[in-house]
């Protein structure tokens, strides 16, 4: 256990990972050894920045919390503190249930930690950050909360209303990471479309990436988290005109049938689902696009989960998740629907769309074989440099494995590679 070391452990989606590297960036400049990995903690402090969006999630957050109280109580750890989501949702149930830990914390006052540690937060580092992906990729948070009303997300329960950040503030943001020798911005949010809103009174997403499209060293734009209603239109101009934002969306849609979707209050059709799944294929060609589908929501019936497959078949997503209704309480669905879909029965239909979208993908990656495509370099793992083309997003998406040869790859760096195999989701190349 070193002194003046501390363990930052993160769960949970890149929105928290962000949270995570300002902190970071905090406590380095209060001279502290920070290091983030939970397999590994070397500190004699450690906190831990939860997520709080489903039973899995919140379950591996107790888990964690857990594991570390335990390690305190045996003496291999002198103070234990958590954040974050979980920590946002029941703070005062977890400080009765968990007594080990030292303080629990919400999502937005982290910064209380400084001072509890006797360190001042400095406001002139708000925009840097420790990185904790590799240097050539960052993550860029532009708005925090939700003023969507999902029957099923606990997401604006645990984050507020929509709060976009002041634009200048981003691009200075980006400016810094670029200086840092970042090339690459997955740009993120609970809901990219309405950034702007509140600040400028209309939907500012187009201006902002392309104003972000405009800063030298800035080669991938690539976009996290879209809703389909009420879709910004000027972004499919700045996708077709402006070379480094990537033709990739990731859009949830969550279900296709009129029935669900209503139930789901996602205030869209079928058929404007449809049309906006058209439009982007026609006017930004070459377009990927990501989505996560639900099954197993209140109300969902065999006649309208055939149809959720059914839609799958059509769409032919390049990439695509999918998740089982977990009821959260304090939700519309958790107070209006009863949960009576049996788990096997949810289980059973995720196996079932997953295996129809592992077909597709096959499909579609196959297609890709003697393409030639600008590939980034991530690791090298093993006997194989791994990279992702600008259709892929890092931990989410297909990669494109390289096997080591004469030449050496640089991380990082961009090369021209030929597709000469696939398997059902991935790659293989050789540098041309």
């Amino acid at each position: 256990m070193k002194r003046k070391t501390i363990d930052i452990i993160t769960l949970g989606c890149s929105k928290n990972l962000v949270d995570s590297e300002h902190l970071m960036r905090q406590l380095e400049e209060a001279g502290y050894h920070v290091t983030h990995d939970a397999q590994h903690p070397k500190g004699q402090i450690a906190v831990i920045n939860t997520c709080g969006f489903i039973g899995d999630a919140k379950e591996e957050s107790i888990n964690m919390i857990l594991e570390f109280a335990q390690a305190k109580e045996e003496g291999g750890l002198e103070k234990l503190y958590v954040m974050g989501c979980l920590s946002e949702r029941y703070l005062k149930e977890l400080a009765i249930e968990i007594p080990q830990v030292d303080k629990f914390y919400g999502k937005f006052n982290w910064k209380e930690l400084l001072q509890d540690l006797g360190k001042a937060y400095h406001d002139e580092l708000h925009i840097e950050r420790t990185l904790t992906t590799p240097k050539h990729y960052a993550y860029l948070k532009i708005s925090e909360g939700c003023d969507r009303k999902c029957s099923y997300c606990a997401i604006p329960i645990i984050t507020g209303k929509h709060v976009s950040r002041p634009m200048e503030e981003i691009l200075d943001e980006v400016r810094y990471l670029v200086a840092g020798g970042v090339k690459e911005f997955q740009v993120i949010a609970q809901e990219l479309t309405y950034y702007g809103v509140d600040l400028y009174k209309k939907q500012m997403l187009p201006e902002l990436i392309e104003r972000i499209s405009d800063i030298p060293g800035v080669e991938w734009i690539r976009l996290h988290y879209a809703y389909p209603a009420h879709f910004p239109e000027d972004l499919f101009r700045v996708m077709r005109e402006r070379p480094n934002v990537c033709k990739y969306m990731d859009i949830a849609l969550q279900h296709i049938s009129d029935n669900m979707l209503g139930k789901m209050r996602r205030h869209v059709t079928k058929a404007e689902t449809y049309q906006l799944i058209e439009r982007f294929r026609k006017e930004v060609p070459g377009i990927h696009l990501r989505t996560t589908l639900m099954v197993g929501h209140p109300g969902e019936t065999e006649a309208d989960f055939e149809e959720l497959k059914e839609f799958v078949r059509k769409a032919r997503f390049d990439r695509m998740g999918a998740f089982a209704y977990s009821e959260e309480e304090g939700t519309y669905a958790a107070a209006t629907y009863e949960d009576v879909i049996p788990r096997e029965v949810k289980q059973a239909r995720l196996d079932e769309l997953m295996a129809i979208q592992q077909g597709i993908s096959a499909e579609l990656s196959a297609a890709k074989v003697g393409k030639r495509m600008k590939v980034i370099i991530d690791r090298l793992e093993g006997d194989y440099y791994v990279g992702r083309t600008e259709f892929d997003s890092p931990e989410v998406d297909p990669e494109v494995l390289i096997e080591c040869g004469d030449e050496t790859l640089h991380i990082g760096n961009f090369y021209q590679v030929e597709v000469i195999n696939s398997d059902d989701f991935d790659l293989f190349g050789r540098i041309i």
